[in-house]
């Protein structure tokens, strides 16, 4: 049979070997065929912010060499753009790429909760918001899906840290599980119907996510509706017939068959109903059909386009932290002393499976020398990054030229050998012998601009004694020219914080619960993730999430807020440029509801724009915060519930920045709870039944008593014989209620 014969193939052509043969991997990056039934093998690779085809050995820890390809911004970088059509045109690169490299799908975008800065791999993930997560991510899956390449969106689910990651239980409460932790998720699958959702390897409760019918089939298919298929991490399958039951469909990467013959065991003993195996082979069937659809790829790559590409989503990815006195940007005929070694040895990207062969390699330092001449910028290292050579001579050497200069750009940054896949951070802070050498600089010059190069965030406790500070975090391959592109003023910074920077790693919403012991972790936080954390418990930062400044000024006027026909709140509200140059505002929307029955944040992000805005122009920015946004879960009935009330509306340049309010009321969801002798006082007044029933006698027997009524709020009814009701008046109440 051919391949294209196969495109009529279903579970019954298969045998049961087969079946549980195409559900495994061939190797370490492709299935298995059935060359029987003319089903070809696929390829999967690596990613999430370039193509990691592997050639000669192969290994998922980035170790073996790939295949050149353009490398982008890790996520860290591309979330701090908020702008999700320009996370889409990264998609629809990585989607050519891939391609052009006859890849069916490529492994990514990451976006799990930032939970704490100490995860190793937060330089892979959006946000500590989910908000930002899950739209970042729809815009990459969209992107890289429109070229007939697949996507993975990773790592399904609770998969905030590297220690003891293949067995740590992630013990989650309803609430934060839903509202925080899946519900980027779900906003992607809803939204995107990625090809493939790739579980992880912890623990979620207790039960491996890889066998987890729950979340697997519940939650993601028939909550989500989920059509693609599930794969698993490369060696997060811990009990494969457990997995297929529970709707894991491709276990990856090949195991030798040792796990095809434990599937096929199972069936004929009846451990494992063969119509399970029949579903998977269905999906994993559909999965080949949409691979080889994809038309034949137009080659070679376009290097320069995409490079071209690199540099403009990374200059969009710096964050201006502060800028006094217009420090920056720079001009060409100020003499600028570079130091630090990243000048000239990018950091680039993180370490382990997303290591991607970049095509080629900015600098800083050269494209700053483009910009201000050889006669203006000179170059000391200051530092090494593995901490060779005379380190006291070193910082000398800086000292010496930034005293010369009129301004200093001291480049800083994390080691790659600190923060990986594998293993989490220690800490947050910068190495000491980076801190010594700014302290030389400043001392010999105050006029001093600190370039950050880090896959998660670090401690800035020399923020308040230099006058600039661009966080750049990892930008690709042509990082070191967007570096400069902003220094020099070429490109105007628009990048805002996607995850808070603290103080002190001490003042963290997880500290004392992270990364946990004995095989778990506590999410003893709850809700209060990231800036919900900061903005709840009142503690200062070192700079809000959302937080970015610019070359120009921005005015946010008058919000306004109206409930459109189906439900979703429409926020509109002018933006201008108050500036002299062109620049990019991120409008950002938080909502909060005073008075409101359930614990909640002071404020939560609920929609965001990049508005671009040339000087003096005004443009109407209109936001729309879905309703299912506004939803909490509801533990009583697990499931979502809107609540009513007037919702206050901010709208700001961060979480902190709030320059306009505005109301709006939000008609609630209609719950009904069951009413029961266990029923509190409250809840049986709050019922629609036989709440006014309740509500009148108390009127009529005690008058307007707004303190009696709290007084018995959480009594429950069948405790209150007599008071107010005899027990049988109380009895007939409940099975009226329950009746109705």
């Amino acid at each position: 049979m051919t391949e294209a014969a196969a495109a009529t193939v279903s579970a019954t052509d298969l045998t049961l070997e087969e079946k549980a043969s195409l559900a495994s991997g061939a190797d370490f990056w492709t299935t298995k065929s059935v060359n029987r039934l003319g089903i070809p093998s696929i390829m999967m690779t690596d990613g999430p912010h370039g193509l990691r085809k592997q050639s000669g050995e192969t290994d998922h820890l980035g170790l073996a060499g790939s295949v050149p390809a353009t490398c982008f911004p890790p996520a860290v970088g591309l979330s701090a753009s908020f702008d999700p059509e320009l996370a889409e045109r990264v998609g629809v690169a990585l989607g050519v790429e891939s391609a052009i490299e006859d890849v069916a799908i490529i492994l990514g975008p990451g976006i799990n909760i930032k939970r704490s800065p100490l995860c190793g791999r937060n330089f892979e993930y959006m946000s500590e918001d989910p908000i930002v997560s899950g739209v970042m991510g729809t815009g990459l899956v969209r992107g890289i899906e429109s070229q007939g390449v697949g996507s993975s969106l990773k790592h399904f689910a609770a998969n905030n840290q590297e220690t003891d990651r293949l067995r740590v239980s992630a013990d989650v409460d309803p609430r934060p599980l839903r509202e925080i932790y899946l519900r980027g998720f779900q906003r992607v699958v809803e939204d995107a119907q990625p090809w493939t959702v790739m579980c992880s390897y912890n623990r979620l409760n207790g039960i491996h996510t890889s066998e987890d019918p729950w979340l697997l089939t519940h939650v993601l298919r028939e909550e989500w509706g989920f059509e693609g298929i599930v794969v698993s991490d490369w060696g997060a399958v811990n009990n494969r017939v457990a997995g297929v039951a529970a709707g894991l469909d491709l276990e990856m990467p090949s195991s030798s068959g040792r796990t095809d013959a434990e599937v096929i065991a199972a069936v004929r003993e009846g451990r494992l109903d063969e119509a399970a195996l029949d579903v998977v082979t269905g999906r994993l069937l559909e999965l080949v059909r949409k691979a080889q659809a994809r038309p034949a790829a137009d080659g070679p790559l376009d290097i320069d386009a995409h490079h071209a590409l690199a540099r403009e989503v990374a200059g969009r990815s710096i964050v201006l932290l502060k800028n006094d006195r217009a420090t920056l940007p720079l001009t060409a005929s100020q003499s600028v002393a570079v130091i630090g070694a990243f000048a000239e040895e990018p950091r680039f990207q993180g370490a382990g499976s997303s290591q991607i062969n970049p095509t080629r390699l900015d600098k800083a330092l050269d494209t700053m020398v483009g910009y201000g001449g050889q006669d203006n910028v000179f170059f000391a290292p200051g530092f090494t990054i593995h901490a060779s050579g005379d380190a006291e001579a070193l910082r000398q050497d800086a000292a010496a030229l930034a005293a010369e200069k009129d301004v200093v750009v001291v480049f800083l940054g994390v080691p790659a050998a600190e923060e990986s896949e594998g293993f989490d951070r220690e800490h947050i802070d910068l190495p000491a012998v980076q801190l010594e050498l700014l302290d030389a600089v400043l001392n010999a010059n105050p006029k001093v601009v600190v370039v950050l190069s880090n896959g998660g965030v670090v401690a800035l406790p020399f923020a308040d004694r230099v006058p600039a500070i661009l966080e750049t975090w990892l930008l690709g391959q042509a990082g070191g020219s967007a570096v400069a592109d902003v220094l020099y003023g070429a490109v105007n910074p628009s990048g805002k914080l996607a995850e808070t920077i603290p103080l002190r790693l001490e003042d963290t919403p997880a500290f004392g619960n992270f990364p946990g012991e004995f095989g778990h972790v506590r999410y003893g936080e709850g809700l209060l993730v990231g800036y919900r954390w900061y903005d709840a418990k009142g503690l200062d930062v070192r700079y809000p999430f959302g937080h970015g400044l610019s070359y120009t000024t921005f005015e946010i006027g008058d919000a306004r807020a109206s409930v459109d026909a189906v439900g979703d709140v429409i926020v509109t509200v002018p933006v201008t440029n108050t500036g002299s140059v062109a620049g990019r505002e991120v409008v950002q929307v938080y909502t909060s509801l005073p008075g409101s029955a359930v614990q909640r944040p002071p404020r939560e992000l609920k929609a965001f724009a990049s508005v671009p805005l040339e000087p003096g122009e005004t443009t109407e920015v209109s936001l729309t915060l879905r309703r299912a946004d506004l939803a909490y879960w509801d533990v009583r009935v697990d499931g979502w519930v809107v609540e009513g009330g007037r919702y206050v509306v901010e709208v700001g340049a961060s979480s902190r920045d709030l320059r306009a309010s505005t109301v709006v009321d939000v008609e609630g969801d209609a719950v009904s709870f069951p009413i029961s002798l266990e029923s509190s006082f409250e809840e049986v007044l709050a019922d629609p039944i036989v709440g006014p029933e309740l509500a009148a006698v108390v009127e009529a027997k005690y008058g307007d008593q707004e303190d009696f009524v709290k007084m018995l709020a959480n009594f429950p009814v069948g405790r209150l014989d007599g008071f107010p009701l005899p027990r049988a008046d109380i009895v007939a109440l409940v099975e009226k209620a329950r009746k109705h």
